[in-house]
């Protein structure tokens, strides 16, 4: 054997675009220099006390051992009973709820558990960086549907029909979206559905910013749109951006009994369990509501101030134009009209200007950069400011 030798599987994944952004920005911070960092995919607010306190309770009392590969009872309960009363899914057992060590592992056991080598995995762009190696990972196809700011980003019913073949196995949809910050309406989201519905494919629907809304818009699960869209429905999220527990990594996934029972039995496989004692951080978050969404919205107060001000400074910039996002916490300007390609644009904002944001063509969105407003009001002046400055000087 040849010294280095990798798997075709793990020779031809690429490493996260937005993770290697946030990582580099990181590295020349500690380094001493000033960068202005919009790379960042997790709240830059603490978990709620509350929460740190009941999983550092479970720690004291020894909650440390191996728990079932589905999750803790008393948790999968908890998510049972929220996605029935909240999502407005008509039942949910808890024998159909998976808890995960994150929810980017949820949406790669949802792919893995359905599809495999000959099917078909349609990807609406721009798109998370993640989803097309995971739908490589399953030896799956991942075929890509575009759409622009025209369209507010988001893929029409009939664009989904063109797309769709008897290879067909799954759609991926995620509302609120990484990266634009778009959300479907319930018109638009039900009319998706029907379209699986009719050709008997799944949806993976990655929910993980369903609380992170702005502009009095409202949150629709895929999956409480009738009996035949829950079946076909896999509803993956976790705690991670509502109640900034990104690195707690615990996920969740909703599907039928069989797809549920799959993904627990590949679960065991390879993770066993997500961490016991963050679980019980996770059931204080559902079984404390009051307090839990008193954080949320108070995390919401500062994200939204903080949206306007960097949409207000980016369309300010000549050349630049910015969609107004209601989901989420990120923008997903159009700088194509300054005549770089993006990865030159990002790669030259970075050195020239010390301000990190992630190139579009991560997402499947040449022409576009995506920012991150999760951090602070200091660092989006400042960035402004330089951002402004650079594109005024191509």
């Amino acid at each position: 054997m040849k010294n280095g030798y990798l798997s075709s599987w793990a020779a031809n994944v690429s490493p996260s675009p937005t993770l290697a952004v946030d990582a580099k920005a990181k590295a020349m911070k500690a380094a001493g220099e000033d960068v202005c960092g919009f790379g960042a995919g997790e709240p830059d607010f603490d978990t709620p006390a509350f929460i740190k306190d009941a999983c550092a309770k479970a720690l004291a009392e020894g909650k440390t051992k191996y728990a079932p590969a589905a999750g803790l009872p008393a948790l999968r309960e908890a998510l049972a009973k929220k996605y029935v009363e909240e999502n407005g899914i008509a039942e949910v057992k808890p024998a159909q709820v998976v808890v995960s060590p994150g929810g980017k592992y949820s949406c790669h056991l949802a792919i893995l558990s359905t599809c495999g080598p000959g099917d078909e995995v349609i990807v609406p762009a721009p798109y998370w960086v993640s989803y097309p190696e995971m739908v490589k990972l399953a030896g799956a196809e991942p075929k890509f549907i575009f759409a622009g700011d025209d369209q507010g980003f988001k893929i029409t019913a009939d664009q989904l029909r063109e797309a769709v073949t008897p290879q067909t196995r799954m759609l991926i949809l995620n509302s609120p979206s990484n990266p634009t910050g778009g959300i479907y309406s319930k018109e638009e989201m039900e009319a998706l559905v029907e379209v699986a519905v009719e050709n008997d494919f799944y949806v993976m629907s990655d929910e993980i910013y369903e609380y992170l809304l702005y502009d009095d818009v409202t949150h629709h699960s895929p999956a409480s749109f009738g009996p035949e869209a829950a079946e076909r429905v896999i509803t993956v999220s976790g705690f991670s951006k509502t109640f900034s527990m990104t690195g707690w990594r615990l996920g969740t996934l909703v599907a039928n009994e069989t797809v549920a029972k799959a993904v627990a039995s590949l679960q065991s496989q390879t993770t066993s369990n997500a961490t016991t004692f963050a679980q019980f951080g996770g059931l204080a978050a559902l079984e404390r509501p009051d307090e839990a969404m008193a954080a949320v919205r108070e995390m919401l107060v500062h994200f939204d101030r903080r949206r306007h001000k960097l949409l207000d400074g980016l369309n300010a910039i000549e050349g630049v134009t910015c969609e107004r996002a209601s989901g989420a916490f990120y923008l997903f300007p159009n700088v194509a009209s300054l005549g770089l390609g993006v990865e030159e644009f990002a790669d030259r904002l970075l050195e020239e200007t010390k301000v990190a944001v992630v190139p579009g063509n991560a997402f499947g969105a040449e022409g576009y950069v995506r920012l991150s407003y999760a951090t602070s009001d200091e660092v989006i002046e400042k960035g402004l400011e330089r951002f402004a400055s650079f594109c005024a000087n191509l």
